[in-house]
């Protein structure tokens, strides 16, 4: 994931609702998606201007979601602000793409912020995008930061005329947008633990500095989806307990359905922590024991040759009066019993299972 702490200085100095963008420019231009709906009818409007939305006259009994693909023009996004009342500090939140998820509620609107995130398998790291979503009375403006696959299926549910989104409320909508992101964790979940598991094997079979390195990487990179993770229980749970009317209690079941499904997420995380950690204890242990294994060898060796440098030590002494330096049979006995004393000790070392 990026680091945000020298973006944050732009902002240094600067007075509440400033609209200045902290993050990276992730598309050339920005996109605005406009989809207008009810139960009989559904129009989608694509462009780069926000003149599609000003000139077009939204009614009473079609509901509206305009989606934003790109964050740094400021002046978008004021504008948009401006268009349907929402207050600078949001619009502030917005452009600052460091924020937390969280959701707040305001007399005419709530605003949710959360996370998205992808896992670079290439790259062993987990790279995060904001998602911004204001919830009106009849309206919903989200905010991305780069155009996505995320939203596609919802889109593609809206086509038909039948489906549960179009019947209902644009708080229904909204369930369905973090419901999408939510159900992406569960696939980023899927990918890092078939990584997990590939390190346990290389880990278990062939541990090397680079199996070290990648775990520690893994390590870091589950601290900061955890950070990323571990409010959204918080933020789907102000959702459910909101009083201001926007979201209707026939949506109250189905945000109960996605709490539980954040509580499975957030444990998952954990679960991951704590499987990252036993790995690094077991590739000390395993590093620790090849070590063993090493100098258990090199000492039998050096035991072994212990007594045989020391008979050799004896007859290399060269004094003239040694009786075994003047037999036939002296070199040949020594050897063999050199021989013998290695079998004899390498026998006594196998029964004691030291080899």
């Amino acid at each position: 994931m990026r680091d945000y702490n020298s973006e944050l200085s732009k902002k240094t100095g600067m007075p509440p609702g400033t609209l200045i963008h902290v993050g990276d420019k992730r598309v050339e231009e920005p996109k605005l998606t406009l989809v207008e709906y009810n139960g009989d009818n559904l129009e989608v409007h694509v462009s780069q201007d926000i003149d599609i939305i000003k000139d077009l006259e939204f009614a009473e009994d079609r509901k509206i979601w305009i989606n934003v693909d790109g964050l740094h023009q400021t002046e978008l996004i004021e504008s948009l602000g401006k268009l349907f009342g929402v207050h600078p500090i949001v619009l502030e939140d917005i452009l600052n793409t460091n924020q937390r998820p969280k959701t707040e509620s305001y007399e005419d609107y709530i605003y949710v912020t959360i996370r998205t995130l992808f896992y670079e398998r290439l790259e062993n790291t987990v790279n995060s995008d904001q998602i911004s979503i204001i919830l009106g009375n009849n309206f919903i403006l989200s905010f991305q930061e780069m155009e996505t696959d995320l939203f596609k299926k919802i889109r593609q549910r809206m086509e038909r005329p039948a489906g549960i989104i179009r019947k209902r409320g644009v708080d229904y909508l909204t369930y369905s947008l973090i419901d999408s992101i939510v159900d992406n964790y569960y696939l980023l979940l899927e990918d890092i633990g078939e990584e997990i598991e590939r390190l346990e094997d290389e880990l278990i079979n062939e541990p090397s500095p680079a199996t070290l390195q990648n775990i520690h990487e893994l390590k870091r990179e589950m601290i900061i989806l955890r950070r990323s993770l571990w409010p959204l229980r918080e933020t789907i749970a102000s959702l459910q307990r909101d009083e201001s009317g926007l979201i209707k209690e026939s949506t109250d079941i189905y945000l109960r359905d996605l709490y539980d499904h954040s509580i499975q997420v957030i444990e998952t995380v954990e679960t991951y922590r704590e499987m990252l950690s036993g790995m690094l204890d077991l590739y000390l242990s395993t590093v620790s024991n090849r070590m063993n294994e090493v100098m258990k060898v090199l000492t039998i060796i050096a035991t072994i040759f212990i007594p045989l440098t020391f008979i050799a030590g004896i007859y290399g002494m060269n004094f003239e009066y040694m009786p075994e330096l003047k037999w036939e049979w002296g070199y040949p006995a020594v050897m063999i019993f050199m021989a013998t004393m290695a079998v004899i000790m390498l026998y006594y070392f196998k029964k004691k299972t030291w080899l």
